[in-house]
């Protein structure tokens, strides 16, 4: 930028506009600013005027557009002076404003705030500066606050936070703390959580979008009036990515929940936001009308965490985040490849090599020392599920009263010990908790006699509190726990409703995977008999490794029903007593 001679040098009148001060229209709007400022020029004969300007824009911070032109205007000499209403107009942050003055007074430009009758001419005018630029910070700083505590407290009360419903959602016109569904969206947000739990990844889900030329979240909010895109590229309209499937597969709003205090800033002077653990946010339950249903949401979640790299095949297989390693209990990883024929140079002819699908433990393939390989078909393991499925549908279907007794019955018998064992301890970490209060009492008691050391008391007391922390934390989690318990008993209900709605089940696909299994434990193959058998427990949605009773449901029975049946309860008890949490299904395998 060319400096001017000092007869060109130009009058800069600087307006600015926060968005807390836009309440008061009257006397702090740019077009009343801009009116006060021309007027003052033209009185005191200053030539050459121009206007900066920033609109909406915060005072805490110098990274205005406005003022970074200014600033560079004056580091290339061509400003005589600056005038603005007050020191408000100029910032609040002391320390910056401090920095501006000085910089202003080096290079020999003349400032004036009107309002607080600071003209750096006369510079008793100027003995005032820093009090009104500190009193200005402290005013941001509690306004801060205030703002934080409301926005708390509304989040807190369960009301959305956000100032535009997500996509998918819009506000009620009667009620702005409700939110009504969008129906022109709505398909398109159930079609995304279903091809998710159908096993595809949000890259593969964006690509299926963009081909059918759907309108991604931005272009539609903006068509509708909402939202803070106004979308104008006609060419990019249908431009889905990755990015913004995984943003909306995450969203429990999608469930009919409403999530507030996601995010903070950590001082009243940061420009980003930064997002909070997800054990923090405020999550309400069912406050407005669900898009998808619990359970899919749940399912694409699950989906969500396996990742599904295709191979040869040209898919990854949907078995894949299912299985698990009955020793270690890492992730299964799948080798598979298709026949070929291949030279052996060893034998010196072309031999035919078999195609393979096949399950192993991930942990052996890192390290072979630490787990062994726990191999198994991908074949066999299908079979073994599309079985226990089934079986279990079949069952409940026809025996209901039976299998929710059954269901409620083991699954009082599994926890039944470990119920009792999570109240003994929460009564022993309550008893403990209640100790280290009495021992601090009396340590704080001995410091403020002069008895300990500042440095000993601190020692005691961050110890005490360390260990009350840990306890609370872990009477807090087996509390959680034993609710859970008591929610168990119900889940058959769950259960019977896919065994109503899935009556023919021919092959096993992603979907059924993520409707009807929880995880598949493979545990490592026996052959001391001299047939190689292997123990695989199947553990269903809702109820567990459950174990059909074998003829209950072929015969009609009378008293040999009854005696199966008592069978059957007596192996559950039996199952209920051995150190693993369910029992085991035994299957064997070639």
């Amino acid at each position: 930028m060319n400096r001017q001679p000092n007869q060109e040098k130009i009058t800069a009148l600087y307006e600015r506009l926060s968005i807390e001060d836009s309440r008061d229209v009257e006397s702090n709007s740019i077009k009343t600013q801009k009116a006060m400022l021309t007027e003052y020029a033209e009185k005191n004969g200053f030539t050459n005027i121009r206007h900066f300007s920033d609109d909406g824009t915060t005072g805490l911070r110098f990274e205005r557009d406005a003022w970074k032109q200014l600033i560079a205007e004056v580091e290339a000499g061509n400003v005589a002076q600056i005038v603005m209403k007050d020191l408000t107009r100029f910032g609040r942050d002391h320390v910056q404003v401090g920095n501006y003055l000085e910089m202003f007074r080096q290079r020999g430009v003349r400032f004036i705030a009107i309002a607080h009758g600071i003209d750096s001419m006369n510079p008793d005018t100027l003995e005032f500066a820093p009090f009104i630029n500190i009193m200005s910070e402290w005013y941001s700083r509690d306004n801060s606050r205030k703002l934080r505590n409301a926005f708390r407290a509304k989040g807190r009360s369960g009301k959305p936070t956000t100032s535009k419903a997500v996509y998918g959602f819009l506000k009620d016109p009667d009620d702005k703390a409700r939110w009504i569904v969008d129906t022109e969206a709505a398909p398109v947000i159930r079609r995304i959580f279903q091809m998710a739990v159908g096993g595809m990844g949000p890259g593969k889900i964006a690509s299926v979008l963009r081909s059918e030329q759907i309108d991604k979240p931005g272009y539609h909010m903006a068509q509708i009036g909402v939202g803070d895109h106004q979308w104008d590229d006609e060419n990019r309209r249908s431009y889905w990515q990755a990015s913004t499937v995984s943003k909306i597969l995450a969203k429990p709003e999608y469930a009919g929940h409403t999530v507030n205090l996601r995010t903070e800033k950590k001082h009243f002077k940061d420009k980003n936001i930064t997002w909070k653990p997800k054990e923090d946010w405020l999550i309400f339950p069912n406050t407005h009308e669900a898009i998808v249903e619990q359970e899919i949401w749940d399912m694409a979640q699950k989906a969500r965490t396996v990742k599904r790299r295709t191979d040869t095949f040209g898919e990854a297989n949907p078995l894949t985040g299912f299985l698990y390693c009955g020793t270690c209990g890492r992730r299964m990883y799948n080798h598979r490849c298709n026949p070929c024929d291949s030279m052996d140079k060893a034998k010196g002819r072309v031999v035919h090599k078999k195609g393979r699908d096949a399950y192993c433990c991930s942990l052996y393939q890192i390290c072979r020392h630490d787990c062994t390989m726990h191999y198994i078909t991908t074949e066999a393991v299908s079979d073994l599920i599309l079985e226990t499925i089934r079986g279990a549908t079949a069952y409940a279907r026809g025996n209901e009263a039976e299998f929710i007794q059954a269901i409620r019955q083991a699954s009082a018998l599994r926890q039944g010990e470990a119920a009792k064992s999570h109240k003994k301890q929460i009564a022993k970490n309550e008893k403990r908790i209640a100790e280290l209060d009495t021992l601090f009492r009396k340590t704080y008691e001995d410091f403020a006699a002069g008895r300990l050391t500042e440095k000993r008391f601190e020692q005691l007391s961050g110890g005490y509190e360390t260990e009350q922390d840990a306890l609370e934390k872990q009477a807090s989690e087996l509390a959680a726990e034993l609710e859970q318990f008591d929610r168990d008993s119900f889940r058959a209900d769950k259960f019977l409703d896919l065994a109503r709605r899935y009556t023919e089940i021919t092959e096993l696909d992603a979907p059924l995977l993520y409707e009807f299994v929880q995880k598949v434990v493979v545990h490592e193959a026996d052959k001391s008999s001299g047939k190689r058998e292997q123990v695989v427990e199947v553990f269903l949605n809702h109820i567990g490794a459950f174990t059909v009773p074998a003829q209950v449901a072929a015969d009609g029975g009378g008293d040999d029903k009854r005696a199966m049946w008592s069978d059957y309860k007596r192996s559950q008890r039996a199952r209920a007593k051995q150190p693993t949490e369910l029992p085991a299904q035994e299957e064997k395998t070639t």
